[in-house]
């Protein structure tokens, strides 16, 4: 057997698995397919690329993704820590400069004394391809959801799987400046909804201008957001190939086709008005976007919730019916992506490890894991059990209990309607107790997946 591990692919989860092998004293040689290569999203030659939203959802111990990220923490994951030194305010949320996090993440692995980083495409003419990476050493796979045509070939070849595909798409980028905040204001859901009339000029003064909260706001009344939802619902798309004509994922679905489910559909959804009053009326809005800071210099905003696949022009018009955006300028528009990921439930063990040839792993949102820490969770696993596999000891399973256990008991659990798993409460086991309140039986879970790691750990 080779004397090292092969990663194929520099994104989160491979950056992860990297150095969860290196920091255990075995080589990694990591192949990234930049700069040579480029996937239809990506743009910049570091490793770790975000290219989608710049959030790591929420860090609170009763959110599922928070609860992912302590675990995360306690396993030394070098994502998370890099994620948490480049963050910039997000409320409750981890958000992170994405082209600092990238160049972070870089800088770190280069350093790393067992990694080889090997700037070539798997499978290209003349480059090796997967079978003969795999032929004598262990590799893992964590070429994520916008994997090479030529990789992809490679990989139904070994899998036996025509592969599935589910379509998200990246939400636009707007400078602040651009924003009129004589209609836009600053806030957290809840915490500027306010009742008596009287408080509402000191109110509106108090927050016009100031970023005490970490979410720029936009309020619509009724007649606003009818005439943005018509125009949205009829605006011109991208024309889709025919492999992208299949079912759209849930999780991450284009505005435009949100909206065309109802009048009412977006209201309920990204646009949900509860917890804001429009400083306009002093009153709550009929519906609401919000925008979250996007770099550390605070310049950027993205859209939350704005996936789409409009033509660039139709973004620019019809965006720009929403109150405060009528002079907006977009740094980036939305784009749409293909994504790939593998039946796991058939092929992968929860280890990650493919079932039909144990030199082989998987990693990242290409297993059906769905979200970027979900991600690095995956190659997290793949790494350390990879390197128990290099060293002929057990399999590291994690406990269902834990989130990371969650997860990887969900991808390789029989599923005829598989489709990829944000982490959520819903996946771990129930408690022994029943509890009604919500967030006492989410702490409650919470706590008893950290004393799981910890056990692990110890």
């Amino acid at each position: 057997m080779q004397d090292y591990i092969t990663v194929i692919g520099g994104g989160l989860a491979g950056c992860e698995a990297a150095y969860q092998i290196a920091k255990r004293g075995i080589k990694v040689k990591l192949y990234e397919m930049k700069p040579v290569k480029f996937s239809p999203a990506h743009s910049n030659t570091n490793l770790a690329e975000i290219v989608c939203s710049n959030s790591f959802k929420s860090n609170l111990h009763t959110n599922a993704c928070g609860l992912l990220k302590e675990e995360l923490r306690l396993l030394d994951s070098i994502l998370i820590k890099t994620a948490d030194k480049v963050a910039v305010p997000a409320g409750q949320a981890l958000a992170v400069d994405r082209e600092r996090f990238s160049e972070e993440i870089t800088k770190q692995i280069e350093s790393l004394e067992n990694v080889e980083i090997v700037r070539e495409e798997v499978g290209e003419s003349g480059n090796k391809s997967l079978n003969q990476l795999a032929e004598d050493g262990i590799v893992i796979i964590a070429t994520g959801p916008l994997t090479s045509d030529n990789l992809s070939k490679e990989i139904r070849e070994l899998t036996g799987d025509e592969g599935l595909h589910f379509y998200d798409a990246a939400a636009p980028i707007i400078e602040k400046e651009s924003i009129d905040m004589n209609i836009a204001f600053w806030g957290d859901r809840y915490s500027q909804e306010r009742g008596k009339d009287e408080e509402i000029e000191a109110w509106k003064e108090r927050i016009k201008n100031s970023s005490e909260n970490n979410y720029i706001n936009l309020p619509m009344n009724k007649e606003e957001y009818e005439k943005f939802w018509n125009e949205l619902v009829n605006a011109e798309v991208v024309e889709l190939h025919n492999f992208e004509k299949r079912e759209i994922f849930e999780g991450c679905m284009p505005i435009e086709v949100m909206a065309k489910r109802g009048i009412d559909t977006l209201r309920f959804g990204p646009l949900k008005p509860v917890g804001f009053t429009d400083i306009r009326t002093g009153k709550r809005p009929y519906a609401l976007v919000q925008l979250r800071q996007d770099n550390s210099e605070g310049n950027l905003f993205n859209m939350v919730g704005f996936q789409t696949n409009l033509k660039y022009g139709e973004q620019k018009r019809v965006f720009r019916l929403i109150p405060g955006l009528e002079n907006a300028e977009f740094v980036k528009y939305g784009v749409m992506h293909r994504n790939t990921f593998i039946n796991s439930p058939e092929l992968l063990d929860e280890t990650y490890n493919l079932k039909k040839n144990n030199n082989i792993f998987f990693a990242g949102q290409i297993t059906g894991v769905e979200g970027y820490v979900e991600s690095i969770a995956s190659g997290l696993v793949a790494g350390i059990n990879a390197v128990l596999k290099f060293s002929s000891t057990l399999k590291q399973n994690f406990p269902k209990e834990t989130m990371i256990g969650a997860l990887s008991n969900y991808i390789a659990t029989e599923n005829k309607n598989f489709q990829p798993m944000n982490a959520n409460f819903g996946i771990l086991p129930p408690l022994e107790e029943k509890i009604k309140d919500k967030k006492l039986k989410y702490g409650k879970l919470a706590d008893r997946a950290i004393e799981s790691i910890r056990a692990i750990i110890n």
